[in-house]
């Protein structure tokens, strides 16, 4: 009870300290990156990760020790339109703590042979282990076709630009998207534990105006919604639910920022780690904030769809969270910590799909992990089977596999195959997450297929009529919108001519 007055009482001073136009900078920033928003950035102090890394996330983690989950989270912008505080239903609130044992708990890693790429002698799905599916080619009546349109595109479609002018470069971009036979936007709404939305819990992101917390003068969600709808696309609010800061992110921390007080506070909602700031996956008050920011956009936005993209813990490294782990084993607990990390992230999963099903079951919840499902389990404790095979997790998983058909580890129609025979549910759809920015371009990591990527013409069609066979596949989505529709001019012609090779199935 103290604890939580005391987190009250900060959020009050937030209040003051914004009213009074305070200004308070948190020069120390954070580092993380994940597939979804490593490649193409023009923004090198955002992302410094660049193509030649391999094809899988490598982020922070996040511990939790609180004992008591809380009945809701402070709100912290006074300044937000919004007239009340979200509910969430008790139901949604996490347990006091991961059990002791759980099922959930993978009981063999996935098959995937490393994380980190190796020889063609050494993979786990050679070509010669390879069974192809016999089933014909068939196009989904209501196939998804969706694009990734990040914070880095915002950059030119939104950073510091007027109502008028955003409004007419969106819906200047979603046209595009719709006319190349494109039907769904993922668009990033909370990139950085900030919000392109009028939110209670966070502040407005830098990535609007270069400075967290400043109103832009118009809700950049709300106008995205309206283009969607005028031109015929779904429109899913694309989520980072635990980072904070990167290491490459400079800008400061606003003064109205709930993880500001938290870190301050030091009492385990937020963990600095390697220069990054990001939401601890093991700690109630953390989970519950991030829950509550998924109830505030599906009562006040008309969004099609909730997705989480590949950043979960960032890292391996037991010293993360210590302290959080030792209170859950002096409280009873029995899971090693690769197990308890993983049940706090299925804890937030579960809580995220149960407050999205509570407020509207045709409202759609997925998650698009990395293609390599090794680094999945072991790496960001991500247990994509448990949620695949088991009610109440995801409506659809869809994986990065942005690997080609020659890529010597994980090559694209086996990558495919696996991670459909994962499936255990006839709810759970199958997307596949495609890298148009990788055309034009070598790929290191993939061996003896590293040129595959070059002066191809049709790839990304191949692509998705492999991916068509397929018993659980009901889409796919292309990372990301700069790479399809903004390229580089070495390789615009070359990608124009697989946007139109790509359309001529999508008719």
């Amino acid at each position: 009870m103290k604890r939580w007055l005391a987190i009250g009482l900060s959020a009050l001073m937030i209040f003051s300290l914004t009213a009074c136009g305070g200004s308070q900078k948190n020069p120390d920033i954070i580092s993380s990156s994940g597939v979804l928003e490593l490649h193409n950035s023009s923004e090198p102090e955002e992302e410094s990760s660049s193509s030649e890394l391999p094809d899988s996330m490598d982020d922070p983690v996040l511990p939790g020790s609180s004992s008591t989950a809380p009945s809701s989270v402070p709100v912290i912008n006074s300044s937000s339109a919004a007239t009340s505080k979200p509910s969430v239903s008790s139901s949604s609130a996490a347990s006091s703590k991961p059990p002791a044992s759980s099922s959930s708990a993978a009981s063999s890693k996935p098959s995937s042979s490393s994380s980190a790429p190796q020889s063609s002698s050494s993979s786990s799905k050679s070509s010669s282990s390879y069974k192809p599916n016999t089933n014909p080619s068939k196009t989904p009546s209501d196939e998804m076709r969706g694009v990734w349109i990040s914070y880095l595109d915002f950059n030119t479609l939104l950073k510091n630009k007027s109502r008028a002018e955003f409004n007419k470069n969106i819906n200047f971009a979603f046209a595009k998207i719709e006319a190349a036979g494109f039907n769904t936007v993922f668009v990033q709404v909370r990139p950085f534990g900030d919000a392109l939305y009028e939110s209670h819990y966070f502040p407005w992101s830098h990535t609007i105006t270069g400075t967290e917390g400043e109103d832009p003068g118009f809700d950049p969600l709300a106008l995205m919604i309206e283009a969607a709808r005028d031109n015929d696309l779904r429109i899913e609010a694309w989520i980072n639910p635990y980072r904070i800061r990167n290491s490459g992110t400079k800008a400061a921390l606003s003064d109205n920022n709930l993880a500001q007080a938290w870190l301050e506070e030091g009492t385990g909602e937020v963990i600095e780690y390697d220069g990054g700031l990001y939401y601890n996956p093991g700690n109630e008050f953390a989970r519950k904030l991030i829950v509550d920011g998924v109830t505030e956009i599906l009562e006040n936005y008309n969004v099609d769809g909730i997705h989480f993209d590949d950043y979960f813990y960032p890292t391996t490294d037991a010293d993360f969270d210590a302290d959080t782990y030792a209170q859950y084993k002096a409280d009873g607990g029995k899971l090693s910590l690769a197990n308890w990390r993983r049940e706090n992230v299925n804890i937030l999963v579960r809580e995220v799909y149960a407050e999205i099903k509570r407020h509207d079951k045709y409202i759609e919840f997925g998650i698009s992990p990395q293609g390599n499902n090794e680094n999945n389990y072991n790496t960001q404790y991500i247990d994509v089977e448990e949620w695949v095979t088991n009610k109440g997790y995801v409506d659809y998983i869809c994986p990065q596999i942005y690997f080609g058909f020659e890529n010597e580890n994980y090559p694209f129609a086996e990558t495919v195959q696996e991670w459909d025979d994962m499936i255990r549910l006839n709810s759970v759809d199958l997307y596949i997450g495609m890298a148009p920015y990788k055309l034009g371009a070598q790929d290191s990591w993939a061996g003896s297929g590293k040129n595959e990527w070059l002066n191809t013409t049709n790839l990304l069609q191949r692509m998705v009529v492999e991916a068509r066979r397929y018993d659980h596949y009901q889409g796919f989505a292309m990372f990301r919108y700069d790479s399809l529709f903004n390229p580089a001019s070495n390789v615009k012609s070359q990608v124009e001519t697989e946007k139109k090779n790509l359309k001529s199935i999508l008719d």
